[in-house]
């Protein structure tokens, strides 16, 4: 990547993922997190929230497949902190669209770069916000 590419604004990677309900059943034997808010309708709206949500260590697993697409090695992630401001409601008729996208905030005058990523949803808006601290980029 040149100088140019990583200067703030420019965004480094962005991509789309879709979630469906049995998504969340094979995630939640793979983590083992069995939580009725991500398999439940009748749980979750006992717990006032609009559907069946998506495990937020989901959420965050595919932020760093984003970033490590876009970097190459998960070794190059010095920091990574993300906060939820809502849950991923995910339909049961086809799932829902998770859109992420990361940002050039700033490059540091080490080479390491800083990046914001933002994680969003069609007709709920930004679900999620973090920051990114990575390694120089090779040249």
């Amino acid at each position: 990547m040149t100088e140019a590419s990583l200067a703030a604004g420019a965004v480094v990677a962005s991509d789309e993922y879709r979630i469906s309900r049995a998504d969340l059943v094979r995630y939640a034997g793979a983590s083992r997190d069995f939580n009725p808010l991500h398999w439940s309708p009748r749980i979750a709206a006992a717990a006032g929230l609009p559907g069946v949500i998506a495990h937020g260590t989901l959420i965050l697993g595919l932020v760093t497949r984003l970033l490590t697409g876009w970097l190459g090695d998960p070794a190059r992630l010095d920091e990574l902190n993300f906060r939820f401001i809502r849950p991923v409601v995910v339909p049961d008729d086809g799932g829902v669209a998770l859109a992420l996208q990361a940002r050039v905030s700033e490059p540091h005058p080490d080479g390491r770069v800083a990046v914001t990523v933002v994680a969003s949803v069609e007709g709920t808006g930004t679900v999620g916000r973090g920051r990114v601290i990575v390694q120089p980029l090779p040249d």
